[in-house]
């Protein structure tokens, strides 16, 4: 039995450009493509997308993820290790989530949300991984992942704690700006938005139209969004138009 690209994209939630892609890319060519152009897939194909996505959740890149399908590595060690990374995994989200249960009774604590009852900000930030590398950043821009996969790879626990700690104390200075109602234009804030801009460097380094990019990302991910209004309302939007202002000034 085969299966056109539209069935794969509907029943996996993988979008027909992404299979597109990875058959350009040889990580996941069709059984055969039709007289009409279509691609089809059978069950091997299947059973080795559901592998791709496997590891793409386990954050493998793709030329990773390439080299384990195509090796002759016994399946039960790549489990094996998969296995493990589901346990950090796990180990990382049960942070998170006594994160999140300490921002909830530190609010209903205070009721109306101030940093100044938040007894240590980097709080907020405890089990969040440096870098939020969803698939389209992945596939969109895979040199710029692998750039910023490699740099938080070398990262040790307490650097990550020391980076933490520096985008936090930054978010509540911007936030400082937003809340006085300081232009985004203005020479501090782009003093701000230079800092900002010289640690995003530290991952991956994006021109103008890149960092623009990220700035909608701010606003345009849910997780993203909600960590910087958990800092102050509005203050995503304001970190975007700022980022935009340094973009067209400094990276154009």
């Amino acid at each position: 039995m085969a299966w056109s690209i539209a069935d794969v994209a509907r029943m996996s939630g993988v979008t027909s450009r992404t299979l597109r892609h990875y058959d350009e890319i040889g990580l996941l060519p069709p059984a055969w493509i039709g007289g009409n152009g279509h691609r089809y897939y059978e069950e091997a194909d299947l059973l080795r997308l559901q592998q791709i996505l496997l590891m793409r959740e386990l954050d493998l890149g793709l030329r990773e993820i390439q080299a384990v399908l195509d090796s002759q590595v016994d399946r039960v060690t790549v489990l094996r290790e998969h296995q493990r990374r589901l346990l950090r995994e796990r180990d990382r989200l049960e942070t998170l989530s006594r994160t999140v249960g300490r921002t909830i009774a530190e609010l209903e604590e205070g009721k109306d949300y101030d940093m100044a009852q938040i007894n240590r900000p980097e709080n907020l930030f405890e089990g969040f991984e440096p870098a939020a590398a969803d698939a389209e950043v992945r596939e969109r821009w895979p040199q710029a992942w692998e750039q910023s996969r490699q740099a938080i790879a070398t990262m040790t626990a307490e650097d990550q704690e020391e980076w933490q700690r520096e985008v936090t104390a930054q978010m509540i200075r911007i936030a400082e700006f937003m809340v006085a109602g300081t232009p985004v234009a203005d020479p501090a804030v782009q003093a701000e938005m230079d800092t900002h801009y010289q640690g995003v460097c530290r991952f991956w380094t994006p021109d103008a139209a890149g960092y623009q990019g990220l700035g909608q990302t701010y606003v345009d991910d849910p997780q993203f969004r909600a960590n910087y209004d958990k800092i102050a309302t509005g203050l995503a939007v304001y970190q975007r138009d700022a980022m935009a202002v340094y973009a067209r000034s400094r990276l154009s």
